[in-house]
């Protein structure tokens, strides 16, 4: 079983754990209040490295949010993961290497049923390959 902050979470529900906790330990400030806002209107997502083992806690802010919100939001993950007394994450009571991650940096689609308009695979790559098949670029490793 995992354990984010202390409450025990099923691995799909980790995400929603986390928020729910650091919203929770963040205090009654207005601080913690935009804090808690800007955690309500983001996209949290939970990944692990399984060669690594390292987690990640995802936090896609939306590009509405401006950037004071955004550095309060990474202040107050701060304060709160250093505050609090004991691991933040764990599974079958072992400490988990993590990290939390902010960003509004969105992957295009290119497989699906939500495939973002514009970027097929062969479109994605078509500057590259004109860049390469450009006339007047030399071959670094042609020796003439």
């Amino acid at each position: 079983m995992w354990s984010v902050l202390g409450k025990e979470a099923i691995y799909i529900d980790i995400p929603f754990v986390f928020v729910e906790r650091m919203g929770g330990l963040a205090g009654d400030s207005e601080k913690a209040d935009r804090f808690r806002a800007c955690l309500g209107e983001s996209d949290v997502r939970f990944m692990m490295n399984g060669e690594t083992g390292e987690c990640s806690f995802l936090v896609y802010v939306p590009d509405s949010m401006t950037p004071e919100d955004i550095q309060n939001t990474a202040e107050t993950a701060l304060e709160v993961a250093q505050a609090y007394e004991g691991p933040l994450l764990t599974v079958e009571g072992a400490e988990q290497r993590y990290k939390i991650i902010i960003t509004n940096n969105q992957e295009p689609e290119l497989l699906g049923l939500d495939k973002t308009e514009g970027f097929s695979s062969g479109q994605v790559f078509m500057p590259i390959f004109k860049a390469l098949a450009s006339p007047g670029k030399m071959n670094p490793k042609f020796q003439g």
